[in-house]
């Protein structure tokens, strides 16, 4: 049960909306939605739902027990990686029922209850309120731009469609959800974007833990592998697309001097191996490298006027180091440090509660280093609190994608209003 909050003070505009102004206007605009329509009913409560339990077929009929599915217009589903996943597909599309059901795998989960692991966790969206259509894109190494943008701008136009539930103006927010292994993100968000026009994209890659082995998204019955989904969530109540970081620029700079943009692989740094570099400005070793140190020392690029992670997924037995971004030969990255994370979500969620008129609920969009950061600092257990009491559901990501951007050490999402 989430827990009764004092009244808030008023506070300054959103600072995410003045870090913005890299991105071009419709985008900024499209951020923030109209109000529900006057003349509606009280909303219906958004669905969540999260089982532990290891049986596929017990999960799925305890998950979808307490989602009621009968009154759902869709689901948006993360599931750990430890479940036999095409025991789970088959469980799944036996108790569909015909409704819109999109997910992937995840390397956590953000739970109604907070940040757990082994879950399946569920977001299901009140006919009432809601309308979720979805499509989905394969073999991603042949995806096709044109055709692509075709079938997202049919997308947008069917639900720009008035419906009795959503109102004459509904709003409009398109979740992404691509294999986070694929290497795709930076093209697709960029192709996408731009045929969703005004309808702001905002998701993430799908992930396995920190193995890196296998990802997938589900789709029709199906976990799949090299593929991304583009879900159309449309609504009468406001909702707002958002991207916030715990990091800013420090003073260490170096600059890529060898690197494989296609792979994500940087082979030098500053002209040195790039593990031995990487290890060398950060202040440690080779040898005891690990997530710890890529999640506390981000590279940064600047870009727009802006700062974005870069953030490191592996140090490689050849010293050379991948990425979970995209990164090239000539790049000056600089060295991030963390800043104040309790107190930056305290006042991320205050203005998301302002914009959207209240919270119902939000579906985050967590990077898995920034769990890794949490549990250094030993804020774990703050967080999960926090994230519990402000309605987030959703999963740890290897990427975020918003608007166009393909980022990385973002907590992003999108708000809904009650």
């Amino acid at each position: 049960m989430r827990s009764t909050r004092p009244a808030r003070p008023s506070v300054a505009p959103d600072p995410v909306d003045r870090r913005m102004t890299g991105l071009p206007k419709h985008d900024m605009i499209a951020a923030m939605f109209v109000p529900p329509h006057p003349s509606r009913a009280p909303s219906s409560p958004i669905r969540v739902a999260a089982t532990r339990v290891t049986d596929p077929e017990l999960a799925i009929r305890d998950l979808f027990g307490r989602l009621d599915l009968p009154e759902l217009a869709g689901i948006v589903l993360f599931c750990s990686s430890r479940y036999p996943l095409d025991a789970l597909a088959e469980a799944i599309g036996s108790r569909a029922e015909g409704l819109t059901i999109v997910g992937c795998t995840s390397s956590g989960e953000i739970t109604p209850d907070g940040l757990d692991e082994g879950t399946i966790t569920a977001i299901g969206f009140p006919a009432s309120d809601f309308r979720l259509s979805a499509t989905c894109f394969e073999n991603l190494d042949t995806f096709d731009a044109r055709v692509a943008q075709q079938t997202v701008r049919s997308m947008v136009a069917t639900a720009a469609l008035p419906g009795p539930q959503l109102g004459d103006t509904p709003s409009h927010a398109a979740i992404f959800l691509v294999d986070g292994l694929s290497h795709r993100e930076e093209m697709l968000t960029l192709t996408l974007q731009d045929a969703l026009g005004e309808v702001p994209l905002i998701g993430g890659s799908s992930g396995d833990g920190l193995d890196f082995r296998e990802t997938f998204v589900f789709y029709e019955g199906q976990f799949r592998r090299d593929a991304a989904i583009v879900a159309i969530l449309s609504s009468s109540r406001r909702m707002k697309v958002f991207r916030a970081q715990h990091y800013g620029p420090g003073g260490v700079k170096m600059v890529i001097t060898v690197a494989d943009p296609v792979t994500r692989i940087v082979h030098e740094i500053n002209a040195e191996p790039a593990v031995e570099e990487y290890a060398r400005l950060i202040g440690t070793t080779v040898a005891e490298l690990s997530p710890n140190h890529f999640a506390a020392h981000p590279p940064m690029v600047r870009a727009g006027g802006e700062y974005f992670v870069r953030s490191i997924q592996t140090a490689n037995p050849d010293g050379s180091l991948t990425f979970y971004c995209a990164i090239d030969e000539g790049i000056v990255l600089t060295l991030g440090e963390a800043t104040d994370i309790m107190q930056n979500l305290h006042d991320l969620f205050e203005n998301l509660d302002l914009s959207v008129g209240g919270i119902d609920r939000i579906l985050g969009f967590d990077c898995v280093l920034n769990n890794v950061e949490v549990e250094q600092r030993q804020l774990r257990s703050a967080v999960s609190a926090l994230f519990a009491d402000r309605g987030v559901v959703g999963f740890n990501t290897y990427g975020e994608q918003y608007h166009a951007l393909h980022v990385n050490q973002t907590f992003s999402g999108l708000a809904i209003g009650r």
